[in-house]
């Protein structure tokens, strides 16, 4: 099947990582109802557990794995893939789905810091689709996803580290997508304010005060307001249509379309707009729904 056909996912095998909670969780749940074989992969083994069950009660017919594995943990990879080719030789789809943050200055932040934020949000996913694109490149219509952000989009002071890993992201995805077109599909997605555990999951740097890195956290996380099932919905359907690019929420939208017009300047205009956005967040609230597992979609 050619990668301009729709991707079809019953009864197609899908490796996809951060699968815990967030826009993980609820992927593991759509595909699922897609008819979609799972191998998920996160750091948080009772999360994971969770997830995990509560697909195996919902759809029974759905074979469920579950891989422990910190993707900062470079070296622990290859093992991790072959274990999991062992189990399942074919594999359609891989999501890169988990990412870290890190909130501080340049120049607050550490080597180390830097490092370790980079090790999960670009030479994870790297190393993930390098060991697994052999599998994807056997598959008939095999895709691959990487989840940049809305910070693979714009990047905005405090968050050069993350914007670092999030466009060399984009760029691995969009040259990848150049290579292996009519080969395999390539998604690069750029979420806004997704309602996930991203905020309060992120680290910042030690040499950022308390009282500042509290307040940065506090309005990052207003921000968040996107449902994560709606996102995956949204990954889904680009995937099946082998889109090459998405944006997820208004969010995203806009950055975007004022990053393109004013590439040097940008910044000083989203920045006066961002009160405007945070009323229009505080005024819908949280509207957490009840993902499968019982607990708080927000996770």
């Amino acid at each position: 099947m050619a990668t301009s056909a729709p991707f079809r996912f019953p009864g197609s095998t899908a490796v996809l990582t951060g699968a815990a909670s967030g826009i993980g969780e609820q992927l593991a749940c759509a595909l699922a109802g897609r008819g979609t074989h799972l191998v998920l992969l996160d750091r948080d083994a009772e999360g994971l557990a969770a997830v995990a069950a509560a697909i195996r009660d919902g759809h029974p017919r759905v074979a469920v794995s579950t891989v422990v594995v910190d993707l900062a943990d470079l070296d622990a990879l290859p093992g991790a893939v072959e274990g999991i080719l062992a189990e399942h030789p074919r594999i359609d789809l891989l999501v890169n789905n988990a990412g870290v943050g890190l909130g501080g200055l340049f120049e607050q932040v550490t080597a180390d810091e830097f490092d370790w934020l980079m090790d999960v949000n670009l030479r994870a996913p790297v190393a993930l689709t390098r060991l697994l694109l052999p599998a994807l490149l056997r598959s008939p219509g095999g895709h691959l996803v990487n989840l940049s952000s809305l910070f693979g989009l714009i990047a905005p002071p405090g968050q050069v580290a993350y914007a670092t890993s999030k466009f060399a992201l984009r760029g691995f995805s969009e040259g990848l997508r150049h290579e292996l077109a009519g080969r395999v599909g390539v998604t690069v997605v750029h979420p806004g304010g997704v309602r996930t555990r991203i905020a309060r999951s992120s680290r910042t740097a030690a040499a950022v005060p308390e009282e500042e890195a509290q307040a940065g956290l506090a309005a990052f996380e207003a921000l968040l307001s996107y449902p994560p099932e709606k996102a995956a919905a949204e990954i889904l359907r680009a995937v099946e249509r082998r889109r090459g690019r998405l944006l997820i929420a208004p969010s995203a939208v806009l950055p975007d379309v004022l990053a393109r017009l004013l590439p040097g300047s940008y910044w000083p205009v989203l920045q006066a707009a961002l009160p405007v956005l945070l009323r229009r967040s505080a005024r819908r609230g949280p509207r957490p729904g009840l993902a499968p597992t019982g607990r708080r979609s927000v996770g």
